[in-house]
């Protein structure tokens, strides 16, 4: 059947009008879903704690300012399914759809932040510094570090499971709960020790902790570079002839007195395991973080035959080294008319 002039103009008219209702359809749609909406000059971070409601994330938002047309951006995220927080920190950039960001808040995807840790001696102070940039607090970081059962589940003990944690800047999920977080750090432990570290220490006769232990006492004795590899080396001839290792840093370390400038006849009575004055070989775990540089020190310690070392009687921070005890005190009796120039007693 012949379509007349008529009919064709009137179907085409009704295709136009359906082509320009979908048009208009298809506007609206990217307007309200793929359109910015946007009100930030930069990357806001919007941080979801565990067990927030939708609700919160929505106040957040506000009272960030990331969102320029609210109510089309609320009814995008309802629209989407966003009927449950995921905890996390969400970095909204500007530009963002409507879409893109209930999405993001949806289905959890989060940025990682970066994690640091160094220069610390206790569990407590580690813990504090994890939880200044990680969801979880302090108290459930030190418990964890204290329990015998969680160290043993990571191959170690209450006294050594600092060793662990190896000081460096990682990135890691602001909501990661602590158990999360301790295995993270496993794995980056096991990386540390390649076969090459694995090798070095097995040469000295030390296992992967007692590195880490004898590390946090050379680190503790100088801030040298240069000499924290003789300064090891000393220790290691001294424990491989049966002396006691009698290092000062384990007396401060026992006292609790990091602020301790000149150890005396009276600090080496003191009862604890950590120290190396009346307990012969390594304390029972490491007296701070040891870094990664105190720990390379260790694994690279040149072969010599010092047994004693002493700082110099200046603030060079650098130290005499001695065959022999008679030497030795010889440097020890001028470092000690030092602090006393010095006015320093304790």
């Amino acid at each position: 059947m012949r379509m007349t002039k008529r009919t064709m103009l009137m179907a085409l008219a009704a295709g136009g009008g359906l082509l320009l209702m979908g048009l208009g359809l298809g506007l609206r749609y990217y307007r309200r879903h793929m359109a910015p909406n946007t009100a930030i000059a930069g990357a806001v971070s919007i941080y979801v704690p565990t067990g927030a409601t939708v609700e919160q994330v929505f106040d957040s938002l506000r009272r960030h300012q990331v969102v320029d047309d609210w109510a089309a951006f609320q009814r995008v995220a309802e629209g989407q399914g966003y009927a449950k927080a995921v905890p996390g920190r969400y970095v909204f950039e500007p530009g963002m759809s409507n879409k893109r960001m209930a999405n993001m808040l949806r289905l959890g995807w989060q940025c990682p932040v970066r994690l640091t840790f160094n220069n610390l001696r206790l569990p407590e102070e580690l813990a504090g510094r994890m939880a200044q940039q990680v969801e979880a607090d302090s108290l459930s970081l030190l418990t964890l570090m204290r329990s015998d059962t969680m160290a043993q589940r990571f191959g170690f003990t209450p006294q050594t499971f600092i060793a662990m944690f190896i000081p460096n800047t990682y990135e890691v999920y602001w909501s990661s709960s602590p158990v999360k977080l301790f295995e993270r750090m496993k794995r980056e432990y096991d990386r540390f020790w390649t076969s090459e570290r694995e090798a070095k220490a097995h040469q000295l006769g030390l296992s992967r902790v007692e590195v880490s232990t004898l590390a946090s006492i050379v680190q503790e004795e100088t801030q040298n570079s240069k000499e924290r590899p003789m300064i090891a080396r000393v220790y290691l001839n001294r424990m491989q002839m049966g002396m006691p290792i009698q290092a000062c840093p384990t007396v401060k370390f026992a006292l609790r007195d990091f602020g301790l400038r000149r150890v005396l006849d009276r600090h080496l009575q003191v009862d604890s395991p950590y120290n190396t004055y009346r307990h012969s070989g390594l304390p029972p775990g490491p007296i701070g973080l040891a870094s990664i540089a105190a720990i390379d020190a260790v694994l690279d310690a040149p072969r010599h035959g010092y047994l004693y070392f002493c700082a110099k009687a200046d603030y060079s921070g650098t130290h005499h080294f001695s065959t022999t005890y008679g030497e030795h005190m010889r440097h020890s009796h001028e470092y000690s008319r030092f602090l006393n120039q010095q006015r320093i007693y304790r």
